[in-house]
């Protein structure tokens, strides 16, 4: 079994489903190949791994996710550059994109060893992040109202009910009387986005 596609299609079903299906796991990264932390031998490792996904005819969008732990001899810029490299040499049309790539490399440097991934909709599924994945959009944009699109951000929210709306007003008399002085929101009780 590939652990790419094996995790490729739990994201997915948890994705399309929001059903939290672990209590425990909090990330599930797939590692598909190993080698030696060392940039001779990454180069080496790396220029025959990445051919399924790279090498002409194929080709994709990608992006570089690189971290490391317990190891202080390799430079993440170093690392970057020459696996950006080596994917351009495979095939001219690979693009880098690191707002939606199609693909993303991930490399998981721990002590002297490199684990080397190639995962799709890393954005999407939130870094492999199963907690995440399965939140729904509702609650997405509420944490993050930069990722709003602009017609959402063109629409005013008003309170769901007149209750709402009455404990609203409400607030702000008792906030008047006791001699606060808040700007309050334009649109009288709406909160814009």
């Amino acid at each position: 079994v590939e652990p790419e596609n094996l995790v490729h299609h739990i994201l997915k079903d948890m994705h399309a489903t929001k059903k939290k299906k672990t209590r425990v796991i909090l990330r599930m990264l797939p590692i598909s190949g190993t080698c030696k932390a060392f940039m001779e031998d990454m180069k080496k490792y790396t220029e025959t791994f990445f051919e399924p996904w790279f090498k002409a005819p194929n080709k994709g969008t990608f992006q570089i996710v690189y971290k490391a732990r317990n190891n202080s001899h390799m430079s993440r810029e170093e690392v970057i550059k020459e696996l950006a490299g080596i994917v351009g040499s495979l095939n001219p049309e690979n693009k880098v994109d690191l707002n939606n790539p199609q693909y993303t490399i991930v490399v998981e440097i721990i002590k002297n060893v490199c684990c080397l991934s190639v995962v799709r909709d890393y954005v999407l599924f939130r870094k492999y992040n199963l907690q995440e994945v399965v939140k729904s959009n509702k609650d997405d944009t509420l944490q993050n109202p930069s990722s709003l699109t602009e017609e959402q951000n063109s629409k005013v929210v008003k309170p769901e009910t007149e209750e709402e709306e009455k404990s609203s007003e409400e607030v702000k008399q008792e906030n008047k009387n006791q001699g606060e002085t808040e700007a309050e929101p334009k649109g009288n009780n709406a909160l814009t986005v």
